[in-house]
C-alpha cells in the first residue's frame, strides 16, 4: 500500500489517477472502495460527473398508483392469471437511476402504512442487470426474489428472463398460455435490446413475454463536465500514468475534445497522436466500447469483462502486467 496523501493535489507520482466519469455513489462507492485498494493501493481514484438525472414525478406517481392498486401482487395462490389480481409479473431494473425511483416509490408505500409484502410479494421478481443495481434493491430489504445481477448486459438479461419466467406457472393462464408482462423501468434514452429479445418474432407466441416500459427518469450531460474534466485533467498531469474510466457514451466526445484526439474535421481519432500526452482509456462494457470504435475510431486499451469494480480492476491490472518489461 502506497501511504501518504491521496488526492491529485498531493498524492505521490508513484500512485496511478483512475477518473471514474460518474457520480461518485454515496454513502458508498464500489469503485472507490476497490480502487482504493487494488494492486496494493496503486490507484488514485477521482470522479468526474458526467450526467445530471431528472426523475419524472408523474411517472412516480403512475407507478405508486400501480403498485397500489394490486398491480404486482403475484399470488402463488392463484391457479391462473384470471384468478389473480397482477397485471405485471416482473419489473426490470438496469440503472442506478431507476432504482433510486423506485426507492422513492417504495418510501412513499411504507410512510402509508401499507403492507408491502402483499403489493411487492416475495413471488415478484426484481430483474437486474448488475451487482450495482443489486445492491440498490437489496438495500430496500424487501422480500422480492432479486435475480439476473451475473448476466452483465441487456442481451444477457434479456435471455435469462426468458428462461426464469417460463418456470413459474402463476405467471401462465391455463388456456392460451399468455404471460404476465413486466415492466421496465427505463430513462428517456435507452436501448431496446430488452423488448425486442422478449418480444422477438422468432419465438413461439407462447414463449413471448410483453413488456412495458415506464420512463421514471431524464439524463443529459452535465453544463458543467467540460470544464470539470479538463480541470480534473490538468491535475493529472505530474502523474506518469492515468486513466480514464468511460460509462456510458454520454460525454465521450467532449472528453476526447478536451484530451486534443479529434480532427476537427472528420470528429474521428487524429490519425497521428504521437506526442499527445493522454491517459489510458477503459470502459465498463461493450457497448461504450462499440460506441467511442464507431463513433470515434478509437479502440480503448480496456473493456471490463463484467461491469463491475472487480471485473474492472481484473482487466486493468492484467492490460498494465502485458505493458510490464518481462
Amino acid at each position: 500500500m502506497v501511504e501518504g496523501p491521496r488526492t491529485l493535489h498531493e498524492a505521490s507520482t508513484s500512485l496511478i489517477p483512475v477518473l471514474f466519469l460518474k457520480t461518485r455513489s454515496s454513502p458508498q462507492d464500489g469503485y472507490h472502495d476497490c480502487f482504493s485498494h487494488w494492486d496494493g493501493g496503486s490507484y488514485l481514484p477521482e470522479f468526474v460527473p458526467v450526467l445530471e438525472h431528472h426523475l419524472k414525478r408523474d411517472s412516480l406517481s403512475e407507478l405508486l398508483n400501480l403498485i397500489e392498486s394490486g398491480a404486482f401482487s403475484v399470488d402463488r395462490r392463484a391457479e391462473s392469471i384470471e384468478t389473480s389480481t397482477a397485471h405485471y409479473g416482473g419489473l426490470v431494473f438496469t440503472s442506478q437511476r431507476s432504482v433510486e425511483a423506485f426507492t422513492l416509490v417504495v418510501g412513499k408505500l411504507r410512510q402509508k402504512s401499507l403492507s408491502i409484502d402483499v403489493l411487492l410479494p416475495p413471488e415478484l421478481p426484481l430483474y437486474v442487470v448488475g451487482p450495482a443495481t443489486a445492491r440498490g434493491l437489496k438495500a430496500l430489504d424487501l422480500h422480492c426474489s432479486i435475480v439476473g445481477e451475473d448476466s452483465g448486459n441487456g442481451q444477457m438479461l434479456a435471455s435469462f428472463i426468458l428462461q426464469h419466467y417460463k418456470q413459474d406457472a402463476i405467471r401462465t393462464a391455463n388456456a392460451d398460455k399468455t404471460k404476465l408482462p413486466i415492466m421496465f423501468l427505463v430513462g428517456e434514452q435507452r436501448r431496446d435490446v430488452i423488448p425486442r429479445t422478449l418480444q422477438s418474432g422468432s419465438l413461439e407466441p407462447s414463449e413471448r413475454i410483453g413488456v412495458q416500459e415506464l420512463v421514471v427518469y431524464e439524463s443529459g450531460e452535465l453544463s458543467t463536465f467540460r470544464s470539470d474534466f479538463k480541470k480534473t485533467w490538468l491535475q493529472c498531469q505530474r502523474f506518469p500514468q492515468s486513466w480514464v474510466v468511460v460509462f456510458s457514451p454520454t460525454g465521450c466526445k467532449a472528453m476526447l475534445e478536451e484530451l486534443s484526439m479529434l480532427e476537427e474535421a472528420s470528429g474521428k481519432i487524429k490519425e497521428n497522436i504521437v506526442g499527445i500526452r493522454r491517459p489510458l482509456i477503459a470502459t465498463i462494457g461493450p457497448t461504450t466500447r462499440d460506441f467511442l470504435v464507431r463513433e470515434f475510431g478509437l479502440q480503448p486499451e480496456v473493456c471490463a469483462g463484467k461491469p463491475s469494480p472487480e471485473g474492472l480492476g481484473e482487466a486493468v491490472s492484467e492490460f498494465m502486467q502485458s505493458q510490464s518489461p518481462q
